[in-house]
């Protein structure tokens, strides 16, 4: 199982792939189970691995030294992936998973990645002798099926971490191999 996500309210957030099954009963892709302090709080993402998968590897991309993020952000815990193009979001998504079919509810979950950037004044107050330091941050939310929501607030480290585990489940889920992108070498 996933560990899971510390909370801002200080509860666990639990994100686990479920292999999704073809009409053989042979695992294609997966869907997120979400479990908040070990009880159920909702599914999304129906066949989401890939993208989930895709992420990891521009969250990897972003963090190396010599990506063109590493220009704008010298810690490499503020990297992460630049939105699309013509994406210019104030907060862009990373990722928005919903409901996991058309016909759910919308109150059967949601989970949603954003990034935030925030500045800090660094040095003594009414003083010109500091620097702002300005930080990005992943800000996942999870929504239940009760409406009830809850925060994690991610470094690009935590990020890489966090996609890696849920990876190496879906593996073990049997989806794996289904959902693992294939990039072209640079």
């Amino acid at each position: 199982m996933v560990h899971g996500l510390r909370c801002l309210d200080g509860s666990d957030l639990a994100v686990v792939p479920v292999a999704s099954l073809d009409r053989g009963g042979n695992p294609f892709e997966v869907t997120l189970e979400l479990w908040r302090d070990g009880d159920s709080f909702g599914a999304v993402g129906e066949r989401c691995g890939y993208f989930l998968a895709d992420l990891a590897v521009r969250v990897a991309e972003a963090r190396a030294d010599g990506s063109p993020q590493a220009v704008r952000w010298p810690d490499p815990d503020d990297r992460f992936p630049e939105p699309p193009a013509g994406g210019a979001a104030r907060e862009p998504e990373l990722f928005a998973f919903r409901y996991r079919d058309r016909g759910d509810v919308v109150s059967t979950g949601e989970l949603r990645c954003a990034l935030r950037t925030s500045s800090m004044w660094v040095g003594r107050q009414q003083s010109a002798s500091g620097r702002w330091r300005v930080a990005r941050r992943a800000v996942i939310e999870a929504w239940g099926a009760s409406g009830r929501g809850v925060r994690a607030v991610l470094t690009s480290a935590d990020l890489a971490r966090f996609l890696a585990e849920l990876l190496r489940e879906a593996d073990r889920a049997g989806a794996g191999q289904m959902v693992s992108p294939e990039r072209p070498a640079h």
